[in-house]
């Protein structure tokens, strides 16, 4: 079958070198261009009503999770020197490209009454730095006086203060903020260090940028630490030099070809891309690995290398596309989800595996043909006396203890039970960080001292043109904030309950005692005071209510809380609101960042049920394309499907909650193990053959010849996934740890429960379906040595 492509190979070597070289410079070329992600993960589907409903929220009233917070811990910031630096640190922010705006103690407005116009004015509280202390101390009075800032702008019984950075929409999302972001961040370290003040930076803006910068790191550290285990795993397993350069060669393409799709297809490296060359890497040399050892194991029989480079394109040409074509699928079963992060993570990843597939199947053969022969101990790997006792142990266990490893497996599926009920969601925000990372220490400081940095917003539609602004509307507003106040979990509300409270004061001369809703004697006269243009200067009403005053919202900061909090805070708003706002009149939504974002990972669970069920029909398909018996393919399918079991019930236990990093591990890593379950039925079954059916010394000569494949390979995975454990992600270090359980165990259940599956099954499983298959991976022998001889003078030429 695979005759005329082993023939076309070793025809065409040059040719192949050339167009894979050409593909390459191409690859290098786009891969240039590769860019980061500086966005939020997206895990909603653009369909769902809540990311409607977000989206609707935006277009109305802009963004609203860009805000960069500075929170400052100092009780001597009233002091005339520091707070005049603190005046010229914000005046300076602002000035920078990209800045919307900067509030803080010294950069915010008071609401000042105009007797002689009846209109309320906005004006800077802080116009000027100052010359005395006794001017700033003024002014401390006054800023204090404001409760609209308190819990906001200041926490007086912590001496703590935020300044609030507002960056415009063309930054929010642009390369340039990382580079904002720092400038702002060693502005601010100036001050931090000049006066002994503890300064802490958080925010979304913020939080995605730092984030990005781990990113960036992580994917050339994971690259480089992929690059070494690669190098010490092939010259610990072949000790040839000639072997490890061909290898790298084959590395250094997959990671240019990665890099080159996602810039070629429009996508940007995220936490989920940027591990995709790593993995490409595993993969790569995974494929070397059978390979190789095929060639060797052909070299040792006939001594011929021109006879063995063709016979193993002609051998396995076909399992390792099958073996690869698994592991596609498992990546591609990610494109079905609604989850655009894992999409873009299934289309790169599976495509490239198929490349890679195609790169090693063509280039390593012909690198090998322009080669010397192996030596003698370049195929001593094939005789290693410590894998020869494994498989021979294996085999006692598969013939003779086959009782015990059914309990075994039975044992573990009971206690899987008991594990995957305990399985749960975060929702998170920093859910992937470190508790001692400055990220999370930092986020920590603002829930203690504000209630958090987490966008949560609701959204008020009186159906009515100026119903926002009648008092009935901004009284049902203030007794929804009296609600609010309930949850610690919330700051201090921004509403029109809170202008009208504020404006209030500024009509009685910033009487704070007058810090309430006016009432129905004061209402009219108190709004007849506001500006009639909404647009214009300093007004603070802008952010909260459109140009037709039918719209308005109450902001909030909240902490990052999770999934399962944020329902149950959810549940009991929904009826307290609407016993607030009548349904029947009003249309309230509740939304923002944080809700978005907690109910885009309640998602992942159906994410993982979708990449799962989608995994093992394109993995069960093609199994049977190969097998043609539906009794081997669900007892392949079993042997594989366990160890994922076994997994989510150590993620159950160990309180791994699903996440983007997490979740691809079960689709992953069932089609990269099948590989073994393929290699080892499609040689049992050739062996079947020559032996006239004798099912035991089948199964005894498939594992002689697979089983040190097997075991090297799974080494290779094992040791590969495992440099992820070094991230400073939880999700991806979880994802290193899972992968590689899976891995191992899939490894004992492909090793010893398979074989022990077809020994005592025996006839029932080795139907003549199973013998006669649609396709053919291992071509006869005697096919075989006719098509050598047909190409002998091909090869001769070598």
């Amino acid at each position: 079958m695979w005759a005329l492509p082993a023939k076309l190979l070793l025809r065409n070597r040059v040719g192949i070198i050339i167009g894979i070289s050409i593909i390459t410079a191409f690859m290098g070329y786009k891969a240039l261009n590769v860019q980061l992600s500086y966005e939020l993960a997206q895990m909603l589907p653009v369909t769902d009503s809540s990311y409607i409903k977000y989206k609707n929220f935006k277009k109305m009233f802009g963004e609203d999770g860009n805000i960069f917070a500075v929170g400052i811990k100092n009780n001597k910031i009233f002091e005339k020197n520091q707070f005049n630096a603190l005046y010229k640190l914000c005046n300076d922010i602002k000035k920078k490209d990209g800045i919307e705006e900067v509030v803080s103690i010294t950069r915010n407005i008071n609401i000042y009454k105009n007797d002689s116009t009846k209109k309320f004015e906005f004006r800077p509280i802080v116009s000027h730095e100052f010359a005395t202390q006794h001017e700033v101390d003024s002014i401390k009075n006054v800023i204090l006086s404001l409760p609209f800032y308190n819990g906001f702008l200041f926490n007086n019984d912590k001496n703590t203060f935020l300044v609030a950075i507002t960056l415009n929409k063309l930054k929010l999302n642009d390369k340039s903020r990382e580079s904002l972001i720092m400038d702002i961040k060693s502005m601010v370290e100036v001050y931090k260090n000049k006066y002994n003040s503890e300064v802490h930076y958080s925010g979304l803006p913020y939080i995605r940028t730092v984030t990005t910068q781990k990113v960036k790191s992580e994917l050339f550290l994971f690259i480089i630490l992929s690059f070494i285990i690669a190098i010490l795993i092939m010259i610990l397993f072949f000790k040839s030099l000639r072997v490890v350069f061909s290898s790298l060669i084959l590395v250094v393409i997959s990671i240019i070809w990665t890099l080159g799709t996602i810039s070629l297809f429009g996508y940007k490296i995220s936490i989920l891309t940027g591990v995709i060359p790593s993995l490409l890497v595993i993969i790569a040399i995974e494929n070397c690995i059978y390979l190789v050892n095929k060639y060797h194991w052909e070299y040792k029989l006939h001594g011929n290398k021109a006879k063995a480079i063709s016979r193993v394109v002609k051998k396995i040409g076909f399992a390792t596309l099958m073996t690869n074509l698994t592991t596609a699928a498992g990546f591609a079963t990610f494109i079905f989800t609604s989850n655009s992060l894992l999409k873009e993570f299934g289309v790169i990843a599976s495509i490239n595996v198929m490349a890679e597939y195609l790169v090693s199947i063509t280039l390593i053969p012909v690198i090998f043909s322009y080669l010397a022969p192996p030596k003698l101990k370049h195929v001593e790997h094939l005789e290693n006396k410590k894998i020869t006792i494994i498989i021979e142990n294996v085999k006692k266990i598969v013939f003779s203890r086959r009782t015990v490893v059914y309990y075994i497996t039975g044992l573990f599926l009971i206690c899987c039970v008991f594990g995957i009920s305990k399985m749960k969601t975060s929702g998170k925000v920093v859910d992937d960080i470190k508790t001692d990372d400055p990220i999370y220490t930092d986020l920590k400081f603002f829930e203690n001292n504000f209630h958090g940095v987490m966008p949560f917003e609701i959204s008020i539609d009186t159906k009515k043109k100026n119903g926002a602004m009648k008092m009935s509307t901004i009284t049902k507003i203030d007794k929804l904030q009296n609600v609010l106040a309930e949850f610690p979990q919330f700051s201090k509300p921004l509403s029109l309950a809170e202008f009208s409270k504020f404006m209030k004061q500024a009509f009685y001369n910033g009487d704070s005692a007058f810090y309430n809703i006016p009432n129905n004697n004061e209402k009219d006269f108190i709004l007849s005071y506001l500006p009639t243009n909404l647009k214009g200067g300093k007004n603070l009403l802008r952010p909260f209510i459109d140009s037709t005053k039918r719209y308005t919202r109450i902001s909030v900061q909240m902490a990052d809380i999770g999934t399962k909090e944020m329902n149950l805070i959810e549940s009991k708003l929904k009826p307290r609101i609407d016993s607030i706002f009548d349904p029947a009149k009003y249309d309230v939504t509740v939304t923002g960042n944080s809700v978005v974002y907690t109910k885009g990972t309640a998602f992942l669970i159906r994410n993982l049920f979708e990449s799962v069920f989608f995994g093992v029909l394109l993995i069960s398909l093609i199994v049977a394309l190969v097998f043609s018996s539906y009794r081997m393919v669900v007892i392949a399918m079993i042997c594989n499907l366990i160890p994922l079991t076994i997994t989510a019930a150590i993620m159950g236990f160990a309180n791994i909650p699903i996440k983007p990093s997490t979740l691809i591990v079960f689709s992953v890593a069932l089609g990269i193990s099948i590989d073994n379950a393929i290699l080892f039925l499609s040689k049992y079954r050739n062996e079947l053959k020559m032996n006239n059916g004798d099912i035991k010394l089948s199964v005894a000569n498939a594992l002689d010849e697979t089983g040190i494949s097997m075991i090297y390979t799974s080494i290779v995975l094992v040791l590969g996934f495992g440099i992820f454990i070094v991230s400073g992600f939880g999700g991806t270090k979880a994802l290193g740890m899972l992968i590689s359980i899976t891995l191992f165990l899939a490894l004992f259940f492909n090793i010893i429960v398979l074989p022990s599956l077809i020994l005592t099954l025996d006839k029932i499983i080795t139907t003549r379906s199973f013998r006669k298959p649609m396709i053919e991976i291992y071509d006869d022998e005697e096919n075989i040595e006719k098509s050598d001889e047909v190409i002998t003078d091909e090869v001769a030429k070598i």
